[in-house]
């Protein structure tokens, strides 16, 4: 009977150590921090949560993602960062140089994981090696590909003479960088470049008529938070003027941009969330290497080339990793 009662006790106690276990395993918190909209970064989204699943996760489940978006609104970004950090999550995920600059001004103990933007350049981490502090993660830095870009635009519509360049002002950053770059591209080729920078949704439609006015036969976008939110409305404007379009990355060419050349955003989303899982294993982001771009890939929009009435070469079609009819 004795022999009984202590079995007994000893399930009972087991089993309370179990429950108290289970009560008490701390199920990991994540921010996740987008300049963007739901809607706009929908495909990057999910591109992240696929990588989380590929490691076990799930969200609601075993793991509690906080969403925060500024839709578009770059004085958004520091108030969000802060709410964020008053959160007290265990990582931030951030998609944007700004934002990630944002979150390190906010925090300077809980590990960020950035995605995107010139991380050494913008003075986030140290190096790429060897980032130092509490932000690591992707970058999408390619200034290079800038003149690549100008060169493939070149080959699609060999009449171009000249490139209209859109984008939103930011000196010092990777931004100004592509812009001297594709103007120094430009100079090589014989294209005369015409600079144009917005800053509000109202100024899209004056720069769309200064290129007009410039007799302009071509369009680059330089892609920052700002242009990427309002990507729908800028490709829309360029195709309405019959300009075609060079944008940086798919996420362009799906919403009607004629031609995308450089590394793939969805790639990098998918990689954030193997940086997220080591961190939340012990590992510290001083002591993980940043990633640099290793996926690019060259798309390619039909539909676009009809509707402005452009027939792109063979040549070029057969490069593309997408195209889309």
């Amino acid at each position: 009977m004795l022999k009984k009662i202590l079995l007994l006790t000893a399930v009972i106690l087991a089993v309370v150590h179990f429950a108290e276990a289970q009560q008490t395993k701390k199920v990991p918190r994540v921010g996740f921090l987008s300049p963007l909209s739901p809607s706009t970064d929908s495909a990057r989204r999910e591109a992240f949560l696929q990588g989380l699943h590929e490691l076990g996760y799930v969200e609601g489940k075993n793991i509690v993602i906080e969403y925060r978006y500024a839709g578009g609104k770059l004085d958004r970004l520091s108030d969000l960062a802060a709410e964020m950090v008053g959160l007290k999550p265990d990582v931030i995920v951030v998609s944007s140089s700004r934002f990630s600059a944002a979150a390190k001004q906010a925090t300077g103990t809980i590990p960020i994981v950035a995605n995107g933007g010139d991380l050494v350049g913008d003075g986030l981490v140290a190096s790429l090696a060897r980032p130092g502090g509490n932000v690591t993660g992707t970058t999408s830095i390619a200034p290079d590909l800038s003149g690549k870009r100008l060169e493939l635009l070149k080959e699609a519509v060999p009449k171009v003479s000249r490139v209209a360049i859109l984008w939103y002002p930011r000196p010092g950053s990777n931004d100004e960088k592509e812009v001297k770059q594709t103007e120094v591209t430009g100079r090589e080729f014989g294209v005369k470049v015409q600079v144009l920078q917005v800053r509000d949704p109202n100024e899209f439609e004056g720069a769309f008529a200064a290129m007009k006015k410039e007799n302009a036969n071509a369009l680059v976008i330089i892609q920052g938070s700002f242009t990427l939110f309002h990507r729908k409305q800028l490709v829309e404007l360029a195709a309405k003027n019959r300009l075609p379009s060079m944008c940086e990355t798919s996420d362009w060419t799906e919403d009607g941009c004629l031609i995308s050349y450089g590394p793939d955003p969805k790639h990098r989303y998918y990689r954030v969330a193997f940086f997220m899982d080591k961190i939340l294993k012990g590992a510290k982001p001083a002591d993980l290497p940043v990633e640099q771009p290793m996926k690019f890939e060259l798309v390619i929009n039909l539909k676009t080339a009809k509707q402005i009435g452009l027939t792109i070469p063979q040549s070029v079609l057969y490069r593309a990793d997408k195209v889309i009819k």
